[in-house]
């Protein structure tokens, strides 16, 4: 059970940023395209990365932790059932080649992310 609490919390923690961090980024650009919800995926998937290659292999956090940060926290924060229903949305009004450029560069900057954290730490 305390298992469970410890991603609830790093959840919560990930779900609040990302509302901020969405919210900021639609303050910044036109909501012609969802790059809120663009910049989260890239930034969880690099945090997810930094923890994994940078600390969880070299064993530098103890499983609470990875709990707490990689599944709560990185789960909470990254948005890939927002992303679902954007690019739904977009391919329902007829937007195909947004839709499209949404799934692409979600799922690019996602990985993008990942394997700039795995430079980055080797």
């Amino acid at each position: 059970m305390a298992k469970f609490f410890i991603v609830f919390i790093g959840a919560g923690f990930g779900g609040s940023l990302r509302y901020y961090v969405s919210a900021l980024f639609y303050r910044i650009f036109p909501v012609l395209f969802p790059v809120g919800t663009l910049a989260v995926n890239f930034l969880g998937s690099f945090l997810l990365g930094l923890l994994i290659y940078g600390f969880d292999e070299r064993e530098l956090i103890s499983s609470n932790m990875k709990l707490l940060l990689g599944v709560g926290f990185c789960g909470g924060f990254t948005t890939f059932s927002t992303f679902s229903l954007e690019t739904l949305n977009l391919l329902k009004e007829s937007q195909f080649l947004l839709g499209g450029l949404n799934i692409l560069l979600n799922v690019a900057v996602s990985l993008i992310g990942v394997y700039t954290a795995y430079i980055i730490t080797r």
